[in-house]
């Protein structure tokens, strides 16, 4: 599940670009640059929503993202697997290139409440919704500063 998600502006509140500088100072300062990469510009954003697809959706989530400069943006890393109750089974946070790996089990794809949300779909209730014609649109204000 790669996601550009971390660490760019957009309208929710504390998001933003992490300054490079941090990045370039992160063996004499490495406190700084943990704050801003754990802070609301990365992990806790991201511990907002992805633990509840991982239960939502009764699967476990392997979630990968880079670390360091990414051309001129710094990317925050914070690659980690989740099982499905969103719960961390195993997580990269240091300022290297790393991976983890985590044993998974078939019985939690069954035991998550997700699978009972699943199975319990209704789609013949949404399906006139979801399935009319609809024209895709995705404007990234920060990729394109002027059309805003």
């Amino acid at each position: 599940m790669p996601h550009v998600t971390m660490c760019t502006p957009s309208s929710r509140p504390g998001a933003g670009f992490v300054d490079p500088q941090l990045w370039q100072n992160r063996e004499s300062d490495p406190t700084s640059l943990r704050l801003e990469f754990d802070g609301m510009k990365g992990r806790s954003w991201l511990m907002k929503w992805l633990p509840a697809r991982a239960y939502d959706n009764a699967v476990y989530v392997v979630f990968s993202n880079p670390i360091g400069m990414d051309d001129d943006q710094l990317k925050n890393g914070c690659s980690m697997i989740l099982d499905p109750f969103g719960d961390i089974l195993a997580e990269c946070n240091t300022f290297e290139d790393s991976f983890v790996i985590a044993a998974i089990t078939r019985e939690k794809l069954i035991q998550a409440g997700g699978h009972r949300y699943i199975n319990a779909r209704r789609p013949n209730l949404y399906r006139e919704i979801i399935g009319q014609q609809h024209g895709s649109t995705q404007k990234v204000v920060w990729l394109h500063p002027n059309n805003s």
